[in-house]
């Protein structure tokens, strides 16, 4: 993403706070996995969408109309000694060369600058929980400031900064869509890796082994840790152990996706370890295919962002129904959520920087319209475990999800992962290819 993506987005923001306003953003905190070993630092979704800096100890500051500058960075200073150990460091003068800050200072006099740029404001913007400590030293600021102490008052409001970002980030630019289409063809590319190498014997650990490969080995990491779930493993909806043996005539289920360039993909597939579905396996597997295909008419712009749900549980239910599964009139299932034992999420959620990106699902209580620019997924499932009760066995442990990215344009839809095979004579005739 360039600098003038970034500048962009900060002009837009400032003409949403106007003159009086400060917008302040803290870097997300390096954190300990164990002793003196930290986890990989990936930078806070904001602060990156605002800035593109990526180091941690950092501070933004936006003041619209400031004629000093109005962009202002806090960071680390250039440390020798420390850059031998941990990496190079951008330091003040490589956060306004490279990053476009009209003025850096070091973090570590932030303490005696900030409360100076907030005395002059009227209304300060700040996402407030996001990180504790920095609460703490902003609160101490303000209230030192409201003391009157030094002669002036300081802000009279705080406001919270996510509620004007976060509709921002909830619709994506033609640059931000690109980078989507990228992450969403590495993960197509993994997903596809897997199919053809999947067999009976294998470990789910030896399927997910694939998606690190290729992620790595394209420039991205996992954008949330893969579900590999074979057989009544795929009923757990959150199941990240990925380490049974893949038994011949049961299905896996991956949910896999991958980050790159900050950006997410989101895709699940499943299908059958043998390549083959077995008749049960292919029932289930068409009622989750035909909601998962009319959820995806259902993203276009103008429609509610609920419509793709209520036909997916309405093609669901339908379908449990004329199986058997459950009983009773079509209106009276829906309206009682009889389906609900057996898909119990939502059918999709906002993707962007974050896989669960931000941006509000209602306005003023009403599911809100969907625009262009807007991204979510469309992943109707059935889940029938081992131990779901008044069900015939040969439907038990049968976990089936279909994940797909999906954007809203002016006209229509685009499927990032349409490429990625998902109907069930089309994955056996895939499968069939490798083995």
């Amino acid at each position: 993403m360039d600098k003038k993506e970034f500048l962009g987005r900060r002009k837009s923001l400032m003409d949403i706070i106007g003159k009086g306003g400060l917008a302040i953003l803290s870097a997300a905190p390096e954190k300990v996995r164990s002793r003196d070993t930290f986890y990989d630092y990936r930078q806070d979704s904001d602060f990156y969408y605002l800035t593109g800096f990526e180091e941690p100890d950092s501070v933004a500051v936006l003041i619209p109309d400031r004629l000093e500058g109005e962009f202002i960075l806090f960071c680390r200073e250039k440390d020798q000694l420390k850059e031998v150990w941990d990496g190079a460091r951008e330091g003040n003068e490589g956060a306004v060369r490279n990053f476009g800050a009209d003025d850096s200072f070091p973090i570590s006099d932030i303490a005696d600058i900030l409360p100076g740029l907030i005395e002059q404001s009227e209304r300060v913007y700040f996402s407030m929980g996001d990180q504790k400590d920095f609460d703490q030293n902003l609160m101490g600021w303000i209230h030192d400031l409201h003391s009157g102490r030094h002669g002036h008052r300081g802000p009279t409001e705080i406001i919270d900064l996510g509620h004007v970002l976060h509709e921002m980030r909830l619709f994506k630019s033609k640059k931000e869509i690109n980078l989507m289409k990228k992450s969403a063809k590495i993960a197509l590319d993994a997903h596809s890796k897997a199919m053809s190498i999947c067999k009976p014997g294998l470990f789910e650990y030896e399927i997910e082994a694939e998606f690190l490969r290729e992620f790595k080995r394209r420039g991205a990491d996992c954008s949330y840790p893969p579900i590999v779930a074979s057989g009544n493993n795929a009923c757990v909806l959150h199941y990240t152990d990925n380490s049974s043996v893949l038994n011949d005539g049961d299905l896996i289920l991956i949910d896999a996706g991958c980050e790159y360039q900050f950006y997410a993909s989101d895709i699940t597939r499943t299908f059958p370890i043998n390549g083959i579905f077995s008749e049960p396996q292919r029932e289930i597997y068409e009622i989750v295919y035909s909601a998962n295909q009319e959820a995806i008419k259902k993203v276009k712009a103008g429609n509610h962002w609920d419509d793709p749900h209520n036909i997916a549980v309405k093609e669901i239910t339908k379908g449990l129904k004329s199986l058997g599964i459950i009983s009773g009139s079509l209106k009276s299932l829906i309206k009682e959520k009889a389906y609900h034992q057996f898909f119990m999420h939502k059918t999709g959620h906002w993707l962007g920087i974050d896989v669960h990106d931000v941006g509000d699902y209602k306005v003023a209580d009403k599911w809100r319209l969907l625009e262009p620019g807007m991204v979510t997924t469309v992943e109707p499932g059935i889940y029938i475990s081992n131990s779901s009760k008044g069900v015939k066995k040969h439907w038990k442990g049968i976990g089936i999800r279909i994940e797909d990215d999906v954007c809203v344009t002016k006209n229509a839809n685009i499927v990032f992962s349409q490429s990625l095979p998902s109907q069930a004579e089309d994955i056996e005739n895939f499968m069939r290819s490798f083995h």
